[in-house]
């Protein structure tokens, strides 16, 4: 431990470490970098060239000192200790719950302790969530009294006196394994804080701990809060930014007196800590803005802890330590949002009385100022998860009657994300009178979402200047487009497109509407590049940014914004017109199961097993709530049922079923085949009470023996480039983009709920058939191309002009925003063009497994099937290309490798991959982290008799995609404005 905690702290400190010698043992120079041979002796004749060699060879003795860190050094020191202390938190918890179980003086005072803890932080917050507060405290305490010697961190914080309060009623019965586990682990801290020279290498320190330890000790905490340290380049541009546009707008800067300054989510308080190290507060005022002006908020336990021994210990540095040390009083434990929530004044608590009184400063104070990186957090995935984001009612009514009021967007969820309700909250927050700059660092899907449509035209309305430094950085799309995108700037800690937003409120501005000031990072950079570009620029009022101003149109769009021919075509379907392609209302969503990995399977048998584990779990947690509930009272179904992800997912329908009492039956009947992702069929138990969302999938596909062909476009608000797929059967929401909408040839009704007519036809289904192609267009183009045009031919038409380079070029934004809209050609042979090469292209997509095999594709290795079984030599575990541009080659096993494939195969791309590049990734052997779940794509090849079956299908797609783009290639040019 010493020695690992030695070299780790090599590039904490500015000095180097005694015990570590990097040299020759017959080489060395004086302190002012002369030459000494063995004898002590020095070469003045040489000593220039020794000097330099000197230079050289201290500049590789950094470099060693940097290889010796990342090659000797423990990377994972922090995860391997949080592991053991997660167990001993779990216990801990279970002791405390245990102690407060029944009515008894510990009782007594954890009531008083929960009550306080829901005053000052959130009235929702549970016995379990407190409870595990009081654990992170137990084992997070010493952690900071071993950073921090000479500090007592438990005496000089508000919240830690009170947290200890608590601990001290609670018995010490001694967990002696455990406090022997822990104390090693305190000892490690002390070892590797040890000694560190400067404050930077202390917070590096604090901010590893968090991030790595942390983390991995208490994830649910960091899955519902959805918690990134943010870089500190990031952290000064806005800081030097918010100074700059205060003396801009209001001739004033941060350091005056009475501008008060707000992060609200401070997490490890980095923002509070760099401006206090800036400069941009003046020494002489520091106090007074340290003592009254500066506030933080903290709804995290261990996250307050740290950014509170980090403003308190920035501040004595840049103060010389002069003086008794002064506690931080502007940090605050407490739910930002909840503060909304209260009329007047925060509700006083016995147990937190500093806090209290700290929420009531601040709440009465005018804020000018608000900074931070808001959670990101969308809530919970899955309610497996049980992380669900908190309700606020006074804050979502204000969503309602602004951000989502303001929205053309049928959904609306994404208004009520965190980070958008962080913007709601501080633009409220904001001193009216005075105005003041809201600058941010979050999510940067709103800028061109399409459900925040409202969003930014409320951010038009209510500021009179708003700077937009788009980081990008999206990595939920792929290929070129995801090059494009660039590095992440918060590394692993995000994987969504990032923004600097600084919103200025000037209340004798004349302006109806913000002017927006737009930049734009650019394209291929990496994380490194961009921190860089960052830190170069330094503010936003630097003349380097080249700010562009943008100019929304109607419909809220700032950037990539839509082209007003897309309005004058037909749409391919809106549910309040009856003027479409398709028939109103009959287009819907693919099937949305919540539970992918438990009804989805390349094995019939593994996805009958998978299901019969499910249902025989819920209908026992079924009994075991019915039992409760009646002895107990409960009727929340969340506080009995287990979440044992490796029996189930959870969704709010199956909740729902538990509280209704309706138990789950296994139907084998109910296994079909469905398109899982283009070009991956997939079993599927498909069926309304284990699917999520069915919607009109069973309207589309009632019956095995019936046939159907649905056209999947990507939905609306994609990351990718809009895609479209034809196929036979069921199609999953995330076939494609953000939502596949699906638009059937025909659907389907049951005899028994509606009348047939004399033109239905004989048919000894028990289903009527209905076309999804409506009349209304069937008339137009009939009087335009000629009676002899049938539905179906405009069902293929709909599918060929989909798939025109000039069509998807051109309207490609407005495609992202809204469902196509499919112009009717002039002249009547580019309309049969179009619907002769849609059924072509139909043709191949539906039925690519019999497509025969490229024959330009050479393949090596096939000699030694003779000595193996058929199904082994074929087997897959991973496809993969020699190196990430050599795509001429597909390693498809060990064995077998693939080359000479066309680099034209590789320009059919469905939903960002190309078509080979699906059957890569695919096909491979996956397991899901959550339920432990396998899926072998080689047991679709067993259960189909087929031994060759993925290696056929690669063979095929080649072949498809070739086909493909030589149809596009020969569709008839398209001419837009």
């Amino acid at each position: 431990d010493r020695f690992n905690a030695t070299v780790n702290k090599i590039e904490l400190n500015k000095k180097r470490p005694d015990q570590i010698l990097i040299g020759r043992p017959d080489y060395s120079f004086d302190e002012e970098g002369n030459y000494i041979n063995e004898s002590g002796e020095d070469y003045k004749k040489d000593n220039k060239r020794n000097q330099q060699f000197a230079m050289q060879f201290e500049a590789l003795q950094s470099v060693l000192y940097a290889r010796l860190v990342k090659k000797v050094g423990d990377r994972r020191y922090w995860e391997q200790w949080a592991n053991n202390v997660a167990e001993i938190a779990k216990r801990q918890m279970e002791r405390i719950s245990y102690l407060v179980s029944e009515k008894t003086e510990h009782r007594k005072a954890f009531d008083a302790f929960l009550k306080g803890l829901q005053s000052n932080i959130n009235s929702s917050i549970s016995d379990k969530e407190a409870i595990e507060m009081l654990s992170q405290h137990m084992i997070t305490k010493p952690v900071f009294e071993a950073l921090f010697e000479g500090y007592s961190f438990v005496d000089n914080n508000a919240i830690s006196r009170s947290m200890q309060k608590m601990v001290a009623l609670l018995e010490e019965g001694a967990l002696d394994k455990d406090t022997k586990t822990l104390n090693k682990f305190y000892e490690s801290v002390r070892m590797r804080a040890a000694g560190i020279d400067n404050a930077e290498g202390k917070q590096r320190i604090i901010i590893e701990l968090y991030d790595k330890f942390f983390k991995t000790a208490f994830p649910r905490m960091v899955e519902q809060l959805g918690i990134v340290y943010t870089p500190v380049e990031v952290v000064d541009f806005i800081i030097h930014s918010v100074n700059d546009v205060l003396q801009q707008e209001f001739g004033q800067s941060i350091s005056d007196e009475n501008v008060h300054v707000l992060d609200p989510f401070t997490g490890t308080g980095t923002f509070m800590t760099r401006l206090i190290q800036s400069g941009l507060i003046k020494k002489k005022d520091l106090p007074r803005k340290y003592e009254s002006e500066l506030h933080a908020n903290e709804i995290v336990l261990l996250a307050y802890y740290i950014a509170d021994v980090n403003i308190e210990n920035a501040y004595h540095e840049v103060m010389g330590n002069q003086g008794d040390y002064v506690p931080f009083d502007g940090i605050c434990l407490t739910d930002t949002f909840q503060l909304g929530e209260t009329k007047d004044s925060v509700i006083f608590s016995e147990m937190f009385p500093q806090n209290s009184e700290r929420l009531e400063m601040q709440k009465k104070g005018p804020i000018r100022v608000i900074i931070g990186n808001p959670p990101y957090s969308v809530g919970q995935k899955a309610a497996n998860d049980n992380a669900q984001n908190m309700k606020y009612e006074k804050l979502d009514a204000r969503i309602a009657a602004t951000y989502a009021k303001e929205t053309n967007a049928t959904n609306k969820n994404s208004l009520y994300d965190s980070y958008i309700k962080a913007f709601r909250w501080s633009t409220d927050r904001l001193s009216d009178d005075k105005g003041g700059v809201l600058a941010f660092v979050s999510n940067g899907a709103w800028l061109d979402g399409n459900s925040q449509d409202g969003f930014r035209k409320v951010l038009e309305k209510e500021f009179s200047s708003i700077y937009v430094f788009n980081l990008r950085g999206n990595q939920r799309t792929s290929g070129e487009r995801s090059r494009k995108e660039g590095g992440k700037i918060f590394g692993s800690g995000s994987r969504t497109p990032i923004a600097i937003t600084l919103l200025v409120k000037n209340p004798s501005s004349q302006n109806k509407k913000a002017t927006i000031h737009y930049h734009d990072i650019g394209d291929y950079l990496s994380q490194k590049d961009k921190l860089k570009i960052i830190s170069k620029f330094g503010s936003v009022v630097n003349q380097e940014m080249a700010w562009k101003t943008l100019n929304p149109n109607e419909h809220g769009d700032w950037i990539n914004q839509r082209n007003d021919d897309f309005d004058e075509y037909i749409p391919i379907g809106d549910k309040s017109s009856h003027d479409n392609f398709f028939n109103s209302g009959i287009y819907c969503r693919g099937l949305e199961t919540a539970r992918d990995a438990w009804v989805y399977q390349s094995s019939k048998n593994q996805l009958a097993n998978n299901m019969k584990i499910s249902i025989d779990f819920f209908n026992a947690q079924l009994d075991q709530y019915i039992k409760v509930s009646k002895s107990d009272d409960i009727s929340d179904p969340k506080k009995i049922v287990k979440f044992d992800e490796k029996k189930i997912s959870w969704s709010r329908a199956f909740l729902g079923d538990i509280k209704a009492n309706r138990p789950k039956k296994y139907r084998e009947t109910e296994i079909a085949t469905a398109l899982y992702r283009p070009f991956f069929r997939q079993n599927l138990y498909f069926s309304r009470e284990q699917n999520n969302v069915v919607s009109r999938m069973d309207k589309f596909f009632p019956s095995p023996a019936l046939e159907n062909l649905v056209i999947c476009v990507s939905g609306l608000g994609g990351k990718k480039r809009n895609s479209n797929l034809i196929t036979n059967l069921v199609p999953d929401l995330n076939c494609l983009d953000s939502g596949t909408q699906c638009f059937p040839l025909y659907y389907y009704r049951e005899k028994e709920t509606v009348q047939g007519s004399l033109f239905d036809g004989e048919s000894e289904s028990n289903y009527i058939r209905r076309d999804g192609i409506s009349d209304f267009i069937l008339d137009r183009a009939q009087k335009q191309y000629g009676k002899s045009v049938s539905k179906e031919d405009i069902f293929y038409y709909v599918y060929g002009i989909l798939h025109s380079p000039e069509y998807r070029e051109t309207f490609q934004n407005d495609l992202k925003k809204m469902l196509p809209r499919i112009p009717l050609v002039d002249e009547p042979r580019d309309f049969w063009k179009f619907s002769k090469a849609g059924r072509a292209l139909s043709d191949l997509h539906i039925n690519y497994e019999s497509v025969p095999p490229y024959e330009g594709v050479e393949i090596d290795g096939q000699e030694a099937l003779i000595k193996m079984d058929a199904y082994e030599f074929y087997r897959v575990n991973k496809m993969r290309f020699p190196k990430k541009d050599q795509k001429e080659t597909i390693l498809y096993n060990g064995r077998i490798t693939f080359k000479n494939i066309p680099e034209k195969a590789y320009e059919y791309v469905v939903n960002g991959k190309s078509a080979i590049e699906w059957i890569m990734e695919r096909y491979s052997v996956k397991t899901d982290k959550k339920s432990g779940i396998t899926n072998d794509p080689n047991d679709w090849s067993k259960e189909h008799d087929n031994p060759s079956y993925i290696f056929d299908l690669l063979l095929s797609i080649i072949n498809v995609s070739m086909q493909t783009v030589d149809i596009v290639e020969g569709l008839p040019k398209l001419e837009f404005d």
